[in-house]
C-alpha cells in the first residue's frame, strides 16, 4: 500500500501573477494585488493554512464579505504611506474583519489592540468611547505602530511578528539566535505557536486572493471607491436617530461606529461615519438631529427603580441604556443618562449591536451571578 500523498496546493513555480498597471483597477481586490510589497513566505505551514481555509468555503466567504466595509479606507492609507497593501489583509487575521472582536486578553477592535498599547498610540478609551474600535483612529494606530516596528527590524515578517507577539518578545528571540549563531530570519526564531501560526494565515489569505482562480475561490465584489466619510454631528445625538434620519440599517450604523460605548454620542468634538451616499442626506436633515436625552447625576440617597419610574423606564431599561447589567454598579456621583424626548424603543435594539449595552439577557443573567464579558 503506497504512502498518501501530500498535494501543496500553491501556485506553480514557474507561474507569475502578473498585473496590467496601465488600467485602472478592476475592484478593491485587484488594486491590493498591485500594492503586494512583502517577501512571500514558503513554509508548509502556509500550505496547511490555505488547506484549512479552503475547507471551509462558507468562513471564508463571511470573512471576505465582513470587509467590504473598511477595506477601500485601509487601502488608501497603506497607499498615501507606501506600504505594503498585505497589510489590508491583516484584520482578517486578527479580528475577522470584526470591529467590536474581543480577545481573552482584552484586545479590541479590528486590529486588536490591549488597552495599554491603545493608550501608547493615544486612543481614547473610558465610559462613552473605546476608539480600539474606532475604524479611522485605530487604523491610523496600526499603520503607525507597523511602520514604527518594520524601521525598528528592516523586516516585514519580523515586523509583523513583533505586531503579534510584541517587539521586545521577537528582539529577545534573535538575540537569542544571534547567540547560538543561528539565523536570526522569522521561521527560525523560537516563538510561541501563536505567533508562529500567525504569518502562515496571512500569507495563506494572500495567495488565495492573489489567485482566487487557482484554489476554486469566488470573491465577492467590493468596487474600487469610496464606502464610508465623515461627517461632524451634534453632541447628544443617539446613533437611532441618525439610523432613521438616513434612513441607513442600524446595524450598518453601528459597524461604521464600533467605538460609541452607548447609544449617544458624548459632548466634545466627534465625528459620524455614515455611508458615502447618506452624507448628504445627515446634512440636509441636520435640524431634525436635536439632542433626545440629558444627565442625571446619581445622588447618595437615589433609588435607581425611583429614577426609572421618574423618566418612564423599566429598571432594565435605565440599566442597558447606562451600560449597566446590575443596579449595584450604580454609585453615587455616576452620570446616568435618561430621555428627554427619546423614543426608548427605538434605541433598545441597540443593546443586540453594542457590547457595553446589555440586553435584558446579560441583566438577568448577572443576577444569578453569571459574568459577562
Amino acid at each position: 500500500m503506497s504512502s498518501p500523498r501530500v498535494v501543496h496546493m500553491e501556485p506553480p513555480d514557474d507561474s507569475v501573477v502578473t498585473v496590467d498597471l496601465t488600467h485602472k483597477a478592476a475592484d478593491l481586490w485587484d488594486r491590493i494585488r498591485r500594492g503586494f510589497g512583502m517577501p512571500d513566505l514558503v513554509a508548509d505551514e502556509v500550505t496547511n493554512r490555505q488547506i484549512q481555509y479552503l475547507a471551509h468555503p462558507a468562513a471564508l466567504s463571511r470573512l471576505f464579505h465582513r470587509s467590504y466595509r473598511y477595506l477601500y479606507h485601509i487601502v488608501d492609507e497603506l497607499e498615501a504611506r507606501g506600504l505594503p497593501t498585505e497589510i489590508a489583509l491583516l484584520p482578517l487575521v486578527e479580528s475577522g474583519f470584526d470591529p467590536m472582536a474581543y480577545s481573552s486578553s482584552r484586545a479590541a477592535g479590528l486590529w486588536q489592540f490591549i488597552p495599554s498599547t491603545g493608550r501608547y498610540f493615544n486612543l481614547r478609551q473610558n465610559e462613552w468611547i473605546d476608539e480600539r474600535r474606532d475604524i479611522i483612529a485605530s487604523t491610523d494606530a496600526a499603520l503607525d505602530y507597523l511602520e514604527r516596528i518594520y524601521d525598528m527590524h528592516g523586516d516585514w515578517h519580523l515586523a509583523l511578528a513583533s505586531y503579534n507577539a510584541g517587539e521586545g518578545t521577537v528582539l529577545r528571540a534573535r538575540k537569542a539566535n544571534e547567540a547560538k549563531g543561528l539565523p536570526t530570519d522569522y521561521l527560525s526564531l523560537d516563538l510561541r505557536k501563536e505567533t508562529r501560526d500567525y504569518i502562515p494565515k496571512l500569507q495563506a489569505l494572500k495567495n488565495i486572493i492573489a489567485r482566487p482562480e487557482l484554489f476554486g475561490i469566488e470573491l465577492p465584489h467590493v468596487p474600487n471607491r469610496i464606502y464610508f466619510d465623515m461627517i461632524d454631528t451634534p453632541p447628544g445625538v443617539d446613533l437611532a436617530l441618525v439610523a432613521r434620519l438616513t434612513e441607513t440599517p442600524l446595524d450598518e450604523l453601528v459597524a461604521l461606529n464600533p467605538a460609541y460605548r452607548k447609544p449617544v454620542i458624548p459632548e466634545g468634538k466627534h465625528q459620524l461615519i455614515l455611508p458615502a451616499d447618506k452624507v448628504e442626506v445627515f446634512k440636509a436633515r441636520l435640524n431634525e438631529a436635536q439632542p433626545r436625552w440629558k444627565t442625571y447625576q446619581l445622588q447618595r440617597k437615589d433609588s435607581l427603580q425611583a429614577i426609572a419610574k421618574r423618566f418612564g423606564l423599566t429598571l432594565t431599561q435605565l440599566l442597558q441604556i447606562n451600560g449597566l447589567d446590575s443596579s449595584r454598579k450604580a454609585k453615587p456621583g455616576m452620570t446616568l443618562l435618561v430621555p428627554a424626548g427619546a423614543d426608548v424603543s427605538e434605541v433598545l435594539p441597540l443593546s443586540e449591536l453594542i457590547p457595553d449595552m446589555p440586553t435584558e439577557e446579560d441583566i438577568r443573567n448577572a443576577g444569578k451571578g453569571k459574568k459577562r464579558r
